[in-house]
């Protein structure tokens, strides 16, 4: 199956920016699919051309995926299940009537084979559900934990004001680190074969660190003592809140909220979720992770923080 029109959801944010660029390096043709003509504007792709797309819409999915092979998307969390599941649903009925050749998903979460009761973790479920209830080929990216999380305004300037890498993990959570640019990657080359159709894929680093050792490389990559904090899911939330709405205070199906319940999870699990064998991916897709310590040196640590 030839795959090279591809539209991607989600292509202005920083999870579609690194996909957008792995997709042009490898001759893809791209079309954002945006709810804003000039979404594109303010990033390294100006001039990517553009199809309105409402993901709350199935006409809109079926004129925005028109003509293109292929979808490729992320999608921003939704705390409300139902909501999230009439995402999944308007978008794969979007696809199905457009006739397109396949679908990836990066679901950019761990997801488990079955319901957790976290509202946003079984909306990402269903919006697989109703993916696969289209019978065009899928392929579900399911990355652990971005190492970009390190190197957020919400982290980076704690790291090198303080030396402090804080984080909801408790100090034993092992974690397989994934970068972005590995996820793009991995998106690519499903796109390119047909080996991971239908198929669900964790995809991790091929490290699992707790976060004493994720301190220790920054530590070695910035040039400067860093140490780990592990912070309660609560108090990472409320910190959350207060950088953004100025205040504490955790609404009830935010984003913080929301977060911190899925760090409570983790935390609380006899095995981690968040280990992966990375001979998955790499046996599926021809993946070969990136380490943290090489992910972290190739950072600029100061670059728009004050001098």
């Amino acid at each position: 199956m030839s795959i090279t029109k591809v539209c991607v959801l989600g292509a202005p944010a920083d999870q579609g920016q690194p996909l957008v660029a792995e997709l042009l390096a490898h001759g893809f043709a791209v079309t954002a699919g945006v709810r804003r003509a000039d979404a594109m504007a303010g990033t390294p792709f100006p001039d990517l051309p553009t199809v309105f797309a409402d993901i709350t819409d199935a006409d809109a999915m079926a004129n925005a995926f028109a003509g293109q092979d292929a979808a490729a998307f992320h999608l921003p969390f939704e705390f409300d299940r139902a909501r999230a599941a009439h995402f999944g649903q308007q978008i794969a009925a979007g696809a199905k009537r457009a006739g397109l050749k396949k679908i990836i998903f990066n679901t950019a979460c761990f997801v488990a084979d079955h319901d957790l009761d976290l509202s946003a973790h079984d909306g990402r479920r269903d919006i697989e559900r109703a993916l696969e209830e289209t019978g065009i080929p899928c392929v579900f990216i399911e990355p652990t934990v971005f190492m970009d999380n390190q190197y957020r305004m919400w982290n980076r300037p704690l790291i090198m004001r303080e030396g402090i890498f804080a984080y909801p993990a408790k100090p034993d959570l092992l974690i397989n680190w994934v970068c972005l640019e590995d996820v793009a990657q991995a998106m690519r080359r499903a796109l390119q074969t047909d080996a991971a159709d239908g198929m669900h894929v964790p995809l991790g680093g091929p490290e699992a660190l707790v976060g004493d050792q994720v301190a220790a490389n920054l530590s070695e990559a910035i040039g400067r003592p860093v140490r780990f904090q592990s912070l309660a899911p609560e108090e990472f939330a409320a910190r959350m809140s207060e950088m953004v709405t100025g205040s504490r205070e955790v609404t009830p199906l935010s984003i913080y909220d929301g977060m911190a319940k899925f760090y409570s999870f983790y935390n609380t699990q006899p095995t981690s979720p968040l280990v992966v064998d990375p001979k998955a991916a790499h046996d599926l897709l021809g993946m070969e992770p990136t380490r943290h310590l090489d992910w972290a040196k190739s950072k600029d640590w100061r670059a728009g923080l004050p001098a």
